[in-house]
């Protein structure tokens, strides 16, 4: 019987922790931006979503055959009319990691930011893009 009444005791100190956690405001909370990462012929394409955060607080770089990505989304407390109901985005600091391929020329790598999704350009070496080679056939 001890053990049943052990094993009920974790288990609901495990849901009191949930319930506190999912209760605190997300501000406090880390987040993780969506990415979508794309490939054609010439480039990979990294889409990340970053709405709200101010182009002042991204950070992109290229060290070492990994792309950087970090930020901050700040939260500022708006209460003129009343407060908040309810908090369900995330905010504070962001760091994303890529470990890119050997075929991307590093230094030339480019990024914009536009309607809150950064976009990073990585060209390929022109020896990894796709060549055809006509091959005469004789007979």
């Amino acid at each position: 019987m001890a053990l049943q009444h052990d094993a009920f005791s974790n288990l609901r100190g495990f849901e009191d922790a949930v319930t506190r956690w999912m209760s605190e405001p997300r501000a406090a909370r880390p987040w993780s931006p969506a990415v979508d990462v794309i490939e054609n012929e010439n480039e990979l394409i990294l889409k990340a979503d970053l709405p709200d955060v101010d182009l002042k607080d991204i950070d992109v770089r290229v060290e070492n055959q990994t792309l950087t990505l970090k930020g901050d989304r700040k939260f500022e407390r708006e209460e003129k009319n009343g407060g908040y109901h309810r908090i369900e985005r995330n905010y504070g600091t962001f760091m994303r990691s890529f470990t890119l391929p050997s075929s991307v020329e590093n230094d030339k790598v480019s990024a914009d930011y536009k309607n809150g999704v950064l976009t990073v350009k990585l060209p390929k070496k022109e020896a990894a893009k796709p060549k055809q080679v006509k091959v005469e056939v004789k007979g």
